[in-house]
This record gives structure tokens, C-alpha cells and sequence, in this order.
């Protein structure tokens, strides 16, 4: 590979995955390019082998950030252990965690070919399942996870974070919780942050890595359940593209999650991971939050303040963006406008520049729903319907307009009802 041409790399290799006490170090090679990875737990002890056969899992997830720079024909997993269910995960990884990538380079990925590996084994460990570990990232979805879970259980927050950084407003809402917490602190290999027109960018599945981070550092300290908080909306796609579907939150969706766990439980059992919120509506979780009142005014779900570069971090919501907007309007029906107002110090709701954000969001635009975590068109119809309802927002005439144009198929009382199955086990529940 040439740095600067922007043409598909030959070969992509795994070069092997160091652990030294609780840091692992993943090396990638994009034809004769080589990157580093590099991520150390605090408040888990040394890496036992179980956590290690998880952390190679991770490792082989994670060279996605690196193979898509290059996005190289032939992926070699050299003497990586791997398993057929760690390999399907790896491939569909590749091929549907990548489904944006391809999409926004206009570069397809069919002709990838994975080869190389060595066999995994399985370890049995000794997991006490009344302790879980909650990967939370400060929004709503894990707030409430972390709120709706059975109290009798033992609850320690997991979060990622920069080397050497923090991001401020997980941190915040993170406190308000009380809880403990383990961290894994992440440095990216400084050549790929720095690229630039070098390779090719775009979004990776970065909750599939989050989540087998969690089962690493939950191993390594003998908790028997990671607790992840993606909703049933997570698993519809945007769009489809040369016949394939292709969803941003691929990596939140129930495929994944089934992906996840069968290539988790071929190398360590019994570690149960599993989404509480998988059956659950982006409603349902508003509604839940609307009664948190600690959190309103630190929580952030404003993907501007967690940029990697501090310099263009937000200090506030933007107000501006489709994630503000979305959460705006789900909470909407739950509660006060003027609540809502001090919360975001701004309504991008009553916004009229954000009109056709909103038609996308409720299915009237002419573009499939955004690359962001939002909720399904026909929750966002619903909650502008029920928002347009209230009397407090009748002045603002771009809502009721959009409103009218709306077909949602459910009503609000069906999503705040079960939507599908989940794999949440019975101890989890109130």
C-alpha cells in the first residue's frame, strides 16, 4: 500500500495480541503499514487466561478500525485463536459492521477473503451471576439500564475512555449514579487518527468492541453478566444497498448480540451478556427516564461532546444535530416544554431550521433514516403526534404541519408495551 493513493490495500494481517498484567496491545499490518492498539484496565488485576481467550475476541474485532483504512482484499488472522463462532462474528463484523463504510466510500466488501487462524479453547470459569458489569456511555439507554435493573443485584459501571482523558459529561452523569466503576482506558494508533486522505474512513462496529471489553474486564473480575442497553429499534436497518442491509447500530442489534454470545460462550462460560433493553421501545425508555430527575441536567447523548480530539469536544448540547433533536422530541411526551428547554438550554424541537431533520426522522424525507442512534420512523411519528397534542406546543406550526403528513402504525400505548424477544435472564428483572 502507497500512503496517499487511496487505493485498496493487498493484505491486511494480524500480527498477534500482546497482555502484559491488565494492558493489551493489538498489532495490525495494512500491507507494509503497521498500527498499534493499546488498552489498559483499571480495577481488574492481571489478565487471567479466560479474560485473555475474551480479549482476543476484541483483538479481532477491533483490527476493523485499521483494516477499513486500507479496506485490504485478504484478511490473515495468522496464528489468532478462533473459533467457527468467532469467526462468524469477525465476518459478519466485517461485512454488516462495516455496511456504513461501504456505503459512504461507495466500496464494496464482497470480495474480502479471511483466512489463517488456530483453534480456541474454552475455558470454565467461576462467575458469581448476581454481579454485572454495565458498559455506560452516559445517555439515556444505560441510565436507565442501570435504574431498572433488580436492586439486589451488585451494579458496577464499565466505561471506555481516551488514554489519558475523560470525557466530561459520562463522567458527570456517571457520579449521580454512586455506583463503582471499572475503566478501560483505549489509545488508538496515532497514524490512523492522524490519516488524513492516507485511507479510507468511516464508521466501525464500536459497540461489538465496548461490549467484549466489558466481557474481558467482567471475567477478570468474576462478575457473570455484562449489561448492555441496546433497544429493539437498534436491529432495523437504514437502508439497502446492493441488496444488503445496511444499519449504523448494526453492532447494537439483536444479531450481533446472538453473534456475541455464541462466539463468547465458545471460548469462557457461563458469562451471560445481553441487552436489558432489547425488547424495549425508545419510548419506553423516555418514559422511564422522565421520572430520573438527578440525571436531566447532566446527562449528555450529544455525540459532540465525546470527539476524540478535546479541541472540538461540546461543552453543551449542540442543539443542532439529529441525535439533540431526537432526544428532544422522545422525551417530549413525557416531560414540560419548559423542562425540556432547561435541560438542552435550547428547543431544537421548536427550531423551524431543524424541519427536515425532523421529516427524516418521522419517514417524510426524501433520505432513509440518518447514520445516528436514533429510534425507528414510526416511534418518532409517534411522539410528534403525542407532542403535537399538547397545547404548550401549539406554537409551533412546523410540528403540527409535519404531524399531519405522518402514518405511524403503532400507538404510543403499544411502545411502551414488550416488542420482541430478548435473552434478559429472570434474576435481572425487578
Amino acid at each position: 500500500m502507497s500512503l496517499g493513493s487511496r487505493a485498496r490495500a493487498d493484505l491486511f494481517t494480524y500480527s498477534g495480541l500482546e497482555v502484559s498484567g491488565a494492558t493489551l496491545t493489538g498489532r495490525y499490518r495494512l500491507d507494509d503499514v503497521d498500527f498499534t492498539e493499546t488498552v489498559t484496565f483499571e480495577g481488574c488485576g492481571d489478565l487471567d487466561d479466560a479474560a485473555i481467550a475474551l480479549a482476543q475476541l476484541w483483538y479481532l474485532v477491533a483490527g476493523l478500525s485499521y483494516f477499513k483504512a486500507g479496506a485490504a482484499r485478504r484478511v490473515d488472522l495468522a496464528d489468532t485463536p478462533v473459533g467457527p463462532a468467532g469467526r462468524a462474528l469477525l465476518a459478519a463484523s466485517l461485512h454488516d459492521g462495516l455496511g456504513e463504510f461501504s456505503v459512504v466510500n461507495e466500496l464494496p466488501l464482497e470480495d474480502v477473503e479471511i483466512v489463517g487462524g488456530s483453534p480456541a479453547r474454552r475455558h470454565s470459569v467461576d462467575l458469581d451471576a448476581r454481579r454485572l458489569l454495565v458498559p455506560f456511555g452516559g445517555g439515556i439507554d444505560s441510565v436507565v439500564s442501570v435504574e431498572e435493573l433488580a436492586p439486589t443485584l451488585e451494579r458496577t459501571l464499565f466505561i471506555v475512555s481516551p488514554a489519558g482523558a475523560r470525557f466530561d459529561a459520562l463522567e458527570q452523569t456517571a457520579a449521580v449514579t454512586g455506583l463503582d466503576l471499572v475503566r478501560a482506558r483505549r489509545a488508538l494508533d496515532a497514524r490512523l487518527l492522524a490519516g488524513g486522505d492516507d485511507f479510507f474512513h468511516g464508521h466501525v462496529p464500536v459497540t461489538a468492541m465496548v461490549t467484549l471489553l466489558a466481557a474481558v474486564a467482567a471475567v477478570a473480575t468474576q462478575r457473570g453478566g455484562v449489561v448492555m442497553s441496546n433497544e429493539h429499534s437498534a436491529s432495523l436497518p437504514n437502508l439497502t444497498w446492493r441488496g444488503r442491509p445496511v444499519n449504523h447500530q448494526w453492532s447494537k442489534s439483536f444479531a450481533a448480540e446472538l453473534l456475541l454470545a455464541d462466539a463468547i460462550d465458545e471460548v469462557v462460560s457461563p458469562l451471560v451478556v445481553a441487552s436489558f433493553l432489547r425488547a424495549r421501545s425508545e419510548l419506553w425508555v423516555a418514559e422511564r427516564f422522565s421520572h430520573l430527575e438527578r440525571y436531566h441536567h447532566v446527562f449528555r447523548s450529544c455525540n459532540r461532546a465525546f470527539a476524540q480530539d478535546p479541541s472540538r469536544r461540546a461543552a453543551t448540547w449542540c442543539n443542532e444535530c439529529d441525535k439533540c433533536l431526537f432526544i428532544d422530541l422522545v422525551l417530549a411526551p413525557f416531560l414540560g416544554r419548559e423542562a425540556l428547554a432547561g435541560i438542552f438550554h435550547g428547543e431544537p424541537l421548536a427550531d423551524p431550521a431543524r424541519r427536515a431533520q425532523l421529516e427524516v426522522l418521522v419517514g417524510l424525507g426524501e433520505t432513509p433514516k440518518p447514520f445516528e442512534c436514533v429510534g425507528d420512523p414510526d416511534e418518532s411519528a409517534v411522539a410528534l403526534r403525542a407532542v403535537t397534542a399538547s397545547p404548550a406546543w401549539r406554537d409551533v406550526t412546523h410540528l403540527a404541519d409535519v404531524s399531519a403528513r405522518v402514518s405511524a402504525m403503532r400507538t404510543l400505548e403499544d411502545l411502551l408495551s414488550l416488542q420482541g424477544p430478548d435473552r434478559v435472564p429472570a434474576h435481572w428483572l425487578r
